[in-house]
């Protein structure tokens, strides 16, 4: 059956292929008993006009894309929600691509998203630099950056204070008689991490701690691998981790080898993801506006994108520390 076309319509109605458009799109004033006719044979036909086609005439195409380095991880998917909340009022549809953490899949993700002719783009990289993207950004591709600032790009952000919010932390574990600390810390070419270790530095060499660093990754498994490899965990008084899911594992992994958390050890995370206060013991984490994060970005895109404005200065927002059962005094 071949496809039904705007020039069917405007036979079977008698009227121009211009008035049908005109009708469909609402761009000028037709007569009620044009629209009528128009509608009727639209309803008759069963037309559907492409979407496509219409979007590339108007400019837009209604969508966003999101590249995001991990759709399984929970953090991620609040700030998808504090998205899509913003934008669907505006008619907006969401475009989700998980890179896995691969910089060669998040450029073929990128150029799928430019062939769709998304209107604009929200990023959270694999790492600090992306020369395909800077490309694209000055070729006009509108782009607000989540939970990551690169290197050499000159573009809006929507971040957490991860500085401030890892002194916090610190803070509290040093009023509570930590003095050693191990920080198992998430991939060394993120934005977060980075700005999570140079504060973790500063406050170690402030004073008379005892302290060690590792790199890994944001997720349960690191975690979990890197707490069932440590040797002589008595020399720590706390377990720093990245985020919570670094945490989680790592507290499986202790308690699996006899090590109570906080008895023995205690065990921190950073995130606030919903279910930290569930997890046994309940996490003692930094809190990140996970879903303001994402709403904060929408709101600027679709500024963006109505040219209300080009670009504006990165929004940072604040932290907060919540304590609960995985910390003790020393």
């Amino acid at each position: 059956m071949e496809k039904v076309s705007i020039k069917d319509v405007a036979k079977k109605a008698g009227v121009s292929i211009s008035t049908v458009s005109r009708v469909l799109t609402n761009s000028a004033p037709v007569s009620e008993g044009l629209r009528e006719r128009v509608l009727v044979a639209v309803e008759e036909l069963g037309y559907s006009p492409s979407n496509i086609a219409r979007s590339l005439r108007n400019g837009k195409t209604r969508t966003i894309g999101f590249i995001l380095p991990d759709i399984t991880n929970p953090f991620f998917a609040h700030i998808v929600r504090g998205v899509e909340d913003y934008i669907r009022p505006y008619g907006y549809t969401l475009i989700l691509a998980s890179s896995d953490q691969n910089k060669n899949e998040e450029n073929h993700i990128l150029d799928t998203f430019i062939s769709k002719h998304i209107d604009g783009l929200l990023f959270t990289g694999t790492g600090d630099s992306n020369p395909k993207l800077l490309k694209r950004i000055e070729q006009g591709l509108k782009v607000v950056f989540l939970d990551r600032i690169l290197k050499g790009v000159n573009s809006s952000y929507v971040v957490v204070n991860n500085f401030k919010g890892m002194k916090l932390l610190l803070d509290y574990l040093i009023d509570t008689g930590h003095r050693s600390f191990l920080f198992v810390n998430g991939d060394k070419n993120t934005f977060s991490a980075r700005q999570r270790y140079e504060a973790f530095l500063e406050k170690m060499k402030s004073g008379d701690y005892r302290y060690e660093h590792h790199f890994t990754s944001f997720s349960y498994d690191a975690g979990y691998i890197f707490g069932s490899k440590l040797k002589n965990i008595s020399q720590y008084d706390v377990v720093v981790c990245g985020n919570d899911l670094i945490a989680f594992g790592m507290i499986d992994a202790l308690e699996e080898h006899g090590i109570k958390v906080p008895d023995d050890i205690s065990v921190t995370g950073f995130d606030d993801i919903p279910f930290t206060k569930h997890f046994k013991p309940a996490l003692t984490t930094v809190h990140q506006p996970i879903y303001e994060m994402g709403k904060e970005a929408a709101e600027i895109m679709i500024k963006m994108i109505n040219e209300d404005i080009s670009s504006v200065d990165g929004v940072i927002l604040e932290p907060e520390l919540v304590v609960r059962e995985s910390t003790r005094r020393r």
